[in-house]
C-alpha cells in the first residue's frame, strides 16, 4: 500500500546519532522543532512519540474535560476521537463534505450545545478543511480549534499552510506519510503557554527548568528519541521533492481513471494545495467495495476501505449507542472508498497494472 522514501542521507543521520551516544532529549529534536515551525510558520513546535500523542497532550493542553464536547467528523482515523476519550469529554460526531470527505460546516454549526468546548478539524487525506467557515463558527462561538492536519504536511489553503489554523495543529510522521521518523509526530502553534505545557506534558509533567524528579503536574513519556528527530531532520530537507513526487503519482491515476464511469477520483478544490497523503477513490453506489477489494488481492494488488466511521466502531457503539443513521453522508461514502497503493516512487507502469487491474476486477 505504501513505503517510506529513505536514501542513504537518512541512514548517515540516524547513525551519526547512534555514533554520538546522545540518544534522548539532545539536540537533534531541538533542530528538528526549529525547522518545522520555520517550514509551517509558526512560532513553536514540539516534538512528541506520535501523532496520537500530540492530539492527546493537545486536548488536555487547551483542558477539555469531562462532561464537555468537542465537534470531530466520524471519517477519520481512530485517534482524532481516542484523544478526546483519554481526557472524559464527548465527542459529538459531524456529517462530510460529499466531496472532500471534510467536515461539513453546516452540520457542525448545527451540533453546537452549551458544553461544546471545541472542534477537531481533520484535514483528510491531505486535503485541507474548509478553514474560513469553521473558523468564523469558532469566533462566533467562542470555541477552541484543534487542527488535526496528521495527513496533511505541507499541503495548503488559500496560500497558507495548514498549522496555522485555530489554536494548534499537530502532524505524525509515521512510515506512510509524506515524511517519516519511523513512529512521530509534531505540535505546532503561536500561543506560548500551549507550547510550554506540550513542553511539559510530553515529559512526565516536569518544567523545562525543573530538577528531573520533580513534576509540576500529572505527564506523560511522550517524547521523541534523537534518532527519530534526526531522521525527521533529513526528511523534512527534501519533503516538496517528496511532495511533487506524490502528486506526480495522483496526476498518473487521476489521468487514467477519468472516463471510467463507475469510480470518481478524489476531488481537489481550486483553491487548495493538496498533500497527497494517500489516493482514495469512490466507486458508484451498486457495486461491492469488499468484493472489489478482495478480488484485487488475489490479483496480487493491496487495497484497503478508507474510512471506516468511528462512531460505528464496537467500542464507540457500546459507550454511546450508536445504531447507523446518524451520518447519512458519511456512512454511503464509508462503504464506497477505496484506497489503492501509493507511494512516493510508484513507476507508470504500475500505476497501469493496478488500474487495469481495477477495471477487469469491476467487469
Amino acid at each position: 500500500m505504501s513505503a517510506p522514501d529513505l536514501d542513504e542521507s537518512d541512514i548517515q543521520a540516524v547513525l551519526e546519532v547512534l555514533r554520538s551516544g546522545r540518544l534522548a532529549l539532545g539536540p537533534k529534536a531541538r533542530e528538528f522543532e526549529e525547522l518545522m515551525a520555520n517550514y509551517i510558520g509558526v512560532k513553536y513546535a514540539v516534538a512528541v512519540n506520535s501523532g496520537t500523542s500530540a492530539l492527546h497532550i493537545l486536548v488536555r493542553a487547551l483542558g477539555i474535560g469531562s462532561g464537555e464536547e468537542v465537534l470531530v467528523p466520524s471519517f477519520t482515523f481512530s485517534a482524532s476521537v481516542n484523544a478526546i476519550l483519554y481526557e472524559r469529554a464527548t465527542p459529538v460526531f459531524v456529517d462530510i463534505e460529499p466531496e472532500t470527505y471534510n467536515l461539513d460546516p453546516d452540520d457542525l454549526e448545527g451540533k453546537i450545545t452549551k458544553r461544546t468546548k471545541a472542534i477537531m478539524a481533520v484535514d483528510v487525506f491531505g486535503h485541507p478543511a474548509e478553514w474560513d467557515r469553521i473558523l468564523e463558527i469558532a469566533d462566533k462561538y467562542n470555541l477552541k480549534i484543534i487542527d488535526d492536519s496528521c495527513e496533511a504536511l505541507g499541503a495548503e489553503y488559500k496560500g497558507k499552510k495548514v498549522g496555522q489554523f485555530g489554536d494548534c495543529a499537530c502532524f505524525a510522521f509515521y512510515p506512510n506519510k509524506q515524511m517519516t521518523t519511523g513512529e512521530g509526530g509534531i505540535i505546532v502553534t503561536n500561543n506560548p503557554s500551549i507550547a510550554k505545557l506540550a513542553r511539559s506534558l510530553r515529559n512526565q509533567g516536569r518544567e523545562e527548568m525543573g530538577s528531573w524528579l520533580e513534576h509540576e503536574r500529572l505527564g506523560y513519556n511522550y517524547r521523541m528519541d534523537e534518532m527519530s528527530a534526526a531522521l525527521g531532520v533529513s526528511q523534512l530537507k527534501k519533503l516538496e521533492i517528496f511532495l511533487e513526487k506524490r502528486e506526480r503519482v495522483a496526476r498518473m491515476y487521476t489521468e487514467k481513471l477519468k472516463d471510467l464511469s463507475w469510480v470518481r477520483p478524489p476531488a481537489v478544490k481550486s483553491y487548495v494545495r493538496m498533500s497527497w497523503f494517500v489516493y482514495v477513490i469512490t466507486l458508484e453506489k451498486g457495486l461491492d467495495r469488499d468484493i472489489v477489494i478482495r478480488e484485487l488481492e488475489k490479483e496480487g494488488i493491496p487495497a484497503r476501505g478508507y474510512f471506516s466511521p468511528i462512531h460505528l466502531q464496537p467500542y464507540i457503539r457500546k459507550e454511546f449507542g450508536y445504531k447507523g443513521g446518524e451520518l447519512p453522508i458519511t456512512e454511503d461514502i464509508s462503504k464506497r472508498t477505496l484506497a489503492l497503493p501509493f507511494h512516493n516512487n510508484l513507476k507508470g507502469e504500475e500505476v497501469e497494472e493496478v488500474v487495469e487491474t481495477l477495471k477487469r476486477v469491476v467487469g
